[in-house]
């Protein structure tokens, strides 16, 4: 009996181990390539603290290449944990951040604060309270999304139902940032725009720095709510039997779920399909429904996503970048449409 739990905690350790590999190969790979051309030695010097021949390769290696990698892998993590907590609880297999319109209520809360409040987001970032206001904005938008199928979900019991109106509250989330859109001026409209494309390369380090905090928060939440999640795919009617507050955990993954896609959609603009394919992806290569095993799996998974989309947009050997969100799309999209044609069921 415990041999065959060891072998299989060991099946499961292995690919995990293989993921953190390619992980890295791609973290170093999405440094290496850009526009200007540095030699392979060069950056790997550089990157191990040497002094290298061209200034300028340092500053660019340093200042750009390396945060926005940086950026690939927080937001491919939290956006992945974010989709798994959200297809768990509501036991749907295309439930997730954006499709559920979590990603729009973040967009509507940093329209909100863009468009209708710019005076204030002026001060605040004059103040000490920095990029914050942008993540609690995003945070409260996404959340406010999440309130609302909440409430939906204690009475009505049909997940088809429920993701139906999780995208029917995510389109007026748009249509109202759509109005906003239409009575904002210039300056602002063109800003917000160029936001919702989604970008990976224009944070700075200290706006990547309360990203990292705002999802390290996301993700001790989702760590503490491995056992809970664990008990949802008993069904919820089980899981309260086992002595689990239903109302609290879901309150619990929601906050998480809040941190993690506003953070992200806040500085990095709405990023969609990330949260639905990287699930069964984690489900089909390590073949179990085990939250500790489908966690990690899912955040190295999402982050070697996120890295190889970001590879992509830059278009290698060509200076132009493509929007983030296109690429993510192009990559997402077919899987979604393989997982409604073969109607497949995954085991939760």
């Amino acid at each position: 009996m415990v041999k065959t739990i060891n072998t299989s905690q060991g099946y499961r350790f292995l690919p995990l181990f293989i993921m953190a590999l390619l992980v890295l190969l791609l973290f170093l790979l999405d440094v290496f390539i850009g526009s200007v051309n540095i030699p392979f030695g060069e950056s790997l010097k550089i990157l191990a603290g040497g002094s290298s021949s061209s200034h300028e390769w340092e500053v660019i290696i340093f200042s750009f290449r390396v945060p926005r990698a940086l950026t690939a892998l927080l937001a491919g993590m939290a956006l992945s944990v974010s989709g798994l907590q959200m297809q768990t609880v509501f036991r749907n297999p295309l439930a997730g951040p954006y499709v559920l319109g979590i990603s729009s209520g973040a967009s509507l809360g940093v329209a909100i604060l863009v468009m209708g409040f710019s005076p204030l987001l002026l001060s605040a970032s004059a103040s000490s309270l920095g990029d914050w206001p942008l993540v609690i904005a995003a945070s409260v938008g996404s959340a406010l999304i999440l309130l609302l199928i909440f409430a939906v979900s204690v009475r009505i019991k049909d997940i088809m139902t429920i993701l139906i109106l999780g995208i029917l509250f995510g389109a007026i989330a748009t249509a109202l940032v759509g109005v906003m859109q239409y009575f904002s001026n210039e300056s602002l409209l063109k800003s917000f725009i160029v936001w919702s494309m989604g970008s990976l390369g224009n944070i700075t380090m200290h706006q990547l720095r309360i990203l990292l905090l705002a999802i390290l928060a996301g993700m001790l939440i989702s760590g503490a709510s491995v056992k809970l999640l664990n008990a949802f795919l008993l069904g919820e009617d089980y899981a309260s039997t086992l002595g689990v507050n239903i109302k609290s955990a879901r309150a619990l993954v929601f906050l998480s779920t809040s941190i993690l896609a506003g953070s992200v959609t806040a500085f990095c603009g709405p990023i969609g399909f990330v949260g639905i394919v990287v699930p069964h992806i984690g489900r089909m290569l390590l073949r179990t429904s085990n939250h500790a095993f489908l966690l990690p799996g899912s955040i190295l998974i999402g982050s070697g996503l996120m890295l190889i989309s970001d590879i992509i947009s830059q278009l290698p050997g060509s200076d132009k970048i493509l929007p983030i969100n296109s690429v993510t799309a192009l990559l997402g999209i077919p899987v979604i449409i393989w997982i409604i044609l073969k109607k497949k069921r995954i085991t939760q």
